[in-house]
């Protein structure tokens, strides 16, 4: 009763953040009028994962506790303070995407486990530490990804910025959400503090995450190919070239 009773007094931090969220979106399509819904709309979850980056990652190697060790730990103030500004976020990106359909079932559940995993935090006044730990791998990819869809719309997505780009995406979303997000969760199952649905949603927010692996690693393949089938056929230009002194007509 009394962590329900400081969860419900989290309610106007929370929908301070949401309002903050929600005024940042709408300063963005003032500014950008000539731009679309979705650009401005990107450009405040660009701002949400830097910042929480940020933040989680002060929290988890510097303010501590160090989420390996201490998962199912009491939430400290700043914890708090962190997750009632995400909470507020996802709100409101999941209302966003709810009315404007622009995301599928994938990413409206893990907006939706996200949102519970941080109210079930809020409420039990634990566990914090391995739910920041989770945002600090969830978003660290956010602001490439991001990246990605602006150099598509403005025309610079095929370069060696947008290669570079990928590159680190795919790098960073396999060996921290998928690598080091597998310790976390042996950590947090194998630790008796934490309580049980709080194990089974991390074992539901980890699934997602392989869930979106799949499609990255098809993605990364077949872009891959395209990239090896391109470099063969300049080599092939250029031994003509070099045969023949000119190029191949066709």
């Amino acid at each position: 009763m009394r962590s329900a009773r400081m969860a419900l007094g989290l309610c106007p931090q929370v929908l301070c953040s949401l309002g903050g969220w929600l005024s940042l979106y709408i300063s963005f399509c003032r500014l950008n009028k000539h731009r679309s819904y979705e650009w401005n709309c990107r450009l405040v979850t660009f701002t949400h994962g830097v910042l929480s980056i940020g933040l989680s990652a002060y929290i988890g190697f510097v303010d501590g506790p160090w989420p390996f060790t201490h998962p199912g730990s009491p939430n400290t103030p700043l914890q708090v303070h962190v997750l009632c500004l995400t909470l507020g976020y996802f709100i409101f990106d999941l209302g966003w995407c709810v009315y404007f359909q622009s995301e599928g079932a994938l990413m409206l559940a893990h907006h939706t486990l996200s949102i519970l995993g941080i109210i079930m935090a809020l409420v039990l006044g634990e566990s914090g530490t391995e739910v920041n730990a989770v945002l600090f791998g969830s978003e660290i990819t956010n602001p490439l990804l991001q990246m990605r869809w602006f150099l598509r719309e403005t025309g610079h997505y095929h370069s060696f910025t947008g290669d570079v780009v990928d590159f680190l995406f795919v790098a960073l979303f396999t060996g921290v959400r998928i690598g080091v997000g597998a310790r976390l969760l042996f950590c947090e199952m194998v630790s008796p503090k934490p309580k049980g649905f709080v194990k089974v949603g991390g074992v539901a927010m980890y699934a997602v995450s392989w869930c979106f692996m799949f499609s990255i690693w098809r993605f990364a393949w077949r872009k891959s190919i395209k990239k090896y089938h391109a470099w063969r056929s300049r080599r092939r230009e250029e031994r003509q070239l070099k045969r023949n002194g000119h190029l191949k007509t066709r």
